[in-house]
């Protein structure tokens, strides 16, 4: 998978895809709906990658304060931007 129509295109299956890394997968949860599920492939997790995503869902959630902790691991900044485009940027960014 190389393009963010890909990706899109791969949530109508069931399972992600098994050589996703684990922020890939999340993402690929979240995009299916699935919040705990996409936030149980991170949450044990502290790479900066991980990290970056984990911050996205705290904001998703509307926990400002957790996801400005997590953009802090991630070496980020919480974005001023629509949920759906930093969902699509971070899945340009992993992929």
């Amino acid at each position: 998978m190389k393009t963010l129509a890909e990706f899109k295109a791969s949530l109508n299956s069931d399972q992600p895809a098994a050589d996703l890394s684990a922020p890939l997968k999340s993402l690929w949860y979240d995009g299916k709906g699935d919040w705990h599920q996409a936030h149980a492939q991170v949450d044990h997790l502290n790479d900066q990658a991980s990290a970056w995503v984990h911050a996205y869902l705290h904001r998703k959630e509307g926990d400002s304060h957790n996801a400005d902790y997590w953009y802090n691991k991630a070496r980020q900044t919480r974005p001023q931007l629509p949920l759906e485009t930093e969902w699509e940027q971070l899945v340009v960014q992993f992929l």
